[in-house]
């Protein structure tokens, strides 16, 4: 990535010095925290840094074009670049409509900053006068000892993170402090959202987007109780459709692929191409479809479909089903070449504490629910899935 996006200058946190030697990087390094503590001559402290400085502002040499990194499921993270403006004013402000954020919020934000979500957690918390309190890995206990503390009233998050706090013991932890807990990143499951609200109340936003087309839906708490899954309604200043292969708009009850048009896009990727358009609006490379409430469904994402028999599955509908199980706290299901089939359906499964359900009890509950072929053949029982930094499921890392 430091060779692509051709970085000048690169500050980092004091542990991660030895990551950016090892990468081959030889531009400068400027340590945020701490003693640089390097025989490198190009390594300099913040502090060395702002004494460097002017009274006078600078001026930019060029248009500044921003530029965020996907979260690289399938290989090395792309920069996405948003030439030479800002992120689009309309749908932020949709945003802020449907999310109510008050100035002098406090905001614990264990979500990576270096991801879209954690950085307009940041952001928002900066305009609205708001404190915010940064957990630097995410780890329940720190998490939720940072939320008691300091009263939050917002608690910024990713799925996962909702699944690793209700699988641990929270009897005697007090969140009644939390307002907001903001959503997004990947599919939030319909089981999660419903056991979450259960537990800590109606206070949480889901919203449907990604680094490349900007914000989508949004699914309050009222969205959320009326239909557990839905990636809620279109934000205001952003027009969402789902269209069939033609790129003509289906009718409500109908999948197909959605795509997004919105002031809050990238223009490109900095190693060249971008998203597909039609009529002007940009591929989300996820299928689904709207209710006929206007409430969008998110079931999977285009590649991700599994052809087994001649049939479509998207994994998402069969990892909603078992989520649903008390047992299970973590599952992820794939295709695996079948000499018969093309491909079928494996799961792998994380149990919970004193779970007991076996791989038969798996492929019971998924037969009483869905048709006979998503039903998984191989079912694995593991630990831990593999997850990126900002929580979504590496599906090509097999445990």
């Amino acid at each position: 990535v430091l060779r692509r996006e051709g970085v000048g200058a690169l500050v980092v946190d004091a542990d991660l010095v030895e990551v950016a030697e090892a990468s081959g990087y030889e531009g400068h390094v400027v340590v945020a925290d701490g003693d640089p503590d390097s025989n490198s001559g190009s390594h300099r402290s913040i502090d060395d840094v702002r004494a460097m400085g002017s009274s006078r502002p600078l001026l930019p040499s060029k248009p500044i074009a921003p530029v965020l990194l996907t979260s690289g499921t399938t290989g090395t993270p792309k920069g996405a670049r948003r030439a030479g403006r800002p992120a689009g004013l309309s749908s932020a402000l949709g945003v802020l409509e449907r999310i109510p954020y008050q100035a002098g919020d406090i905001a614990v934000i264990p979500t990576p900053l270096f991801h879209a979500w954690g950085l307009v957690q940041l952001t928002i918390a900066a305009a609205t006068a708001s404190t915010a309190v940064l957990v630097r890995r995410f780890d329940v206990g720190a998490t939720l000892d940072a939320v008691e503390a300091e009263r939050a009233t917002v608690l910024a998050v990713v799925p996962v993170m909702l699944q690793r706090i209700l699988a641990a013991d929270t009897h005697d932890r007090d969140l009644s402090s939390l307002r907001i807990v903001a959503c997004s990143g990947s599919a939030l499951p319909a089981a999660v959202a419903t056991a979450w609200m259960d537990r800590f109340g109606d206070n949480l936003y889901n919203l449907y987007g990604s680094t490349e087309v900007g914000q989508a839906t949004l699914a309050t708490p009222e969205d959320l109780r009326a239909a557990p899954g839905t990636a809620g309604r279109v934000i205001p200043g952003t027009v969402v459709e789902v269209v069939d292969e033609s790129g003509d708009p289906v009718a409500s009850g109908e999948t197909g692929l959605i795509v997004v048009g919105s002031d809050g896009q990238f223009t490109e990727y900095t190693g060249g191409g971008t998203k597909d358009r039609i009529r002007g609006l940009m591929s989300s490379g996820d299928v689904g479809y709207f209710d006929a409430d206007g409430r969008l469904f998110v079931t999977g994402r285009a590649d991700d479909m599994i052809v087994s028999g001649g049939e479509n599955v998207f994994a998402l509908e069969v990892e909603e089903v078992l989520l649903a199980h008390d047992d299970v706290v973590d599952v992820m299901v794939v295709g695996v070449a079948d000499d018969e089939f093309g491909q079928r359906l494996a799961a792998f499964v994380v149990r919970g504490p004193g779970g007991s359900i076996d791989a038969d009890g798996i492929r019971s509950r998924v037969a009483t629910r869905l048709a006979r072929h998503k039903v998984p053949r191989d079912v694995t029982f593991v630990d831990e899935l593999p997850r990126n930094a900002t929580g979504k499921l590496l599906r090509s890392s097999r445990p």
